[in-house]
């Protein structure tokens, strides 16, 4: 009891502790009720496919590798994937204040697939691919993507402009796909189609150790960046006259969504309107646009989300690109937010 009034008293001498306290306490049943789906999903995930396992029960060696092998790091796959492009999206939306802003705002996906359609196109009759070349080809397209960004950001002062020139990026690096494609021969253009369809399990334990510290580094500065992105909500004016460097912050994002949405493209293809859909989603969830509230949000909706992608995926008679079934989600949602703001 003493304990309690003395952390009580405490809260209120911190008025910004107050408000995040009672912003957390408000907030924390809608978040342990996601936590438990998130754990739901991600068991029907792993027990779902052309044969339904049961982790618990008695399973043959062929079931325990199908099991180990595939569904667990396609599941985890699914929740970090899911997870990275929500928060990338989210943390684009606030700096273009645009609301249709996503993780491949910047090009970074279209930077991927330059990586490895020119990997494909050159190198089918040469020798033959590895499994992390196409990741590591998709990862240099999409770090090239990011760099010229990340230079020009520093020259240019309008978040409209910089927005502008990323879409400018991935327009040159889809004409030059685009002139790879009509040199490819047949064997070479239908892997990089198969590719850009975007899948789950195409990622290993292997790929993981490449994959996840990618992602937790883009995380990082996520974190960096919280309260400027509040700041950001009001506009850059605003943002400044709070003492916050916002050129520093603009660097923290882009660096962040590259390393995100980067990261997942380069395993996984690109996956549709997870990064835009999504972050709206929280927000209507949550009823704010804090971001202490919004990207844990974001982490756990989108995880939720491509998890329900995937096991669409699976059930389905014939094996669904999870961009497909994520298009089939986050389209209504990008029509709804159309309409909302005529």
């Amino acid at each position: 009891m003493q304990f309690r009034t003395n952390f009580l008293a405490y809260l209120v001498k911190k008025p910004y502790l107050c408000i995040v306290f009672l912003t957390m306490r408000r907030n924390a049943g809608i978040f342990i009720g996601l936590s438990v789906l998130l754990a739901l999903f991600f068991c029907l995930d792993i027990c779902s496919g052309s044969i339904w396992l049961w982790p618990w029960g008695d399973l043959s060696v062929m079931e325990q590798n199908i099991l180990h092998s595939i569904r667990l790091p396609k599941a985890i796959t699914a929740v970090l994937s899911g997870a990275a492009l929500s928060v990338s999206g989210l943390i684009m939306q606030t700096l273009f204040r645009n609301p249709l802003a996503g993780p491949y705002t910047l090009g970074v996906s279209s930077g991927a697939s330059l990586g490895v359609a020119f990997l494909t196109m050159i190198s089918v009759s040469s020798f033959q691919l590895s499994a992390v070349s196409l990741p590591i080809a998709a990862c240099i397209g999409a770090t090239l993507v990011l760099l010229l960004v990340l230079a020009v950001s520093r020259k240019v002062t309008s978040n409209v402009s910089l927005l502008i020139i990323g879409m400018m990026f991935g327009s040159i690096a889809g004409a030059l796909v685009s002139l790879l494609q009509n040199f490819a021969n047949p064997d070479a253009l239908k892997l990089f189609i198969v590719w850009t369809l975007g899948s789950l399990s195409s990622v290993g334990w292997s790929d993981m150790q490449l994959m996840i510290p990618v992602l937790v580094i883009g995380a990082l500065f996520v974190l960096l960046a919280i309260k400027p992105l509040n700041g950001l909500l009001l506009g850059e004016d605003y943002a400044r006259g709070l003492g916050i460097n916002v050129e520093r912050t603009r660097l923290y994002i882009v660096l962040a969504t590259g390393l995100l949405a980067g990261g997942v493209t380069a395993f996984c293809g690109p996956i549709a309107f997870i990064g835009v859909a999504v972050p709206h989603i929280a927000r209507g969830i949550f009823k704010t646009s804090n971001h202490r509230v919004t990207i844990p949000a974001c982490v756990l909706t989108g995880a939720c989300l491509l998890l329900i992608c995937d096991m669409l995926c699976s059930l389905a008679i014939y094996p669904l690109p999870i961009s497909t079934v994520s298009a089939l989600f986050g389209a209504p949602v990008i029509i709804w937010i159309i309409l909302k703001n005529k």
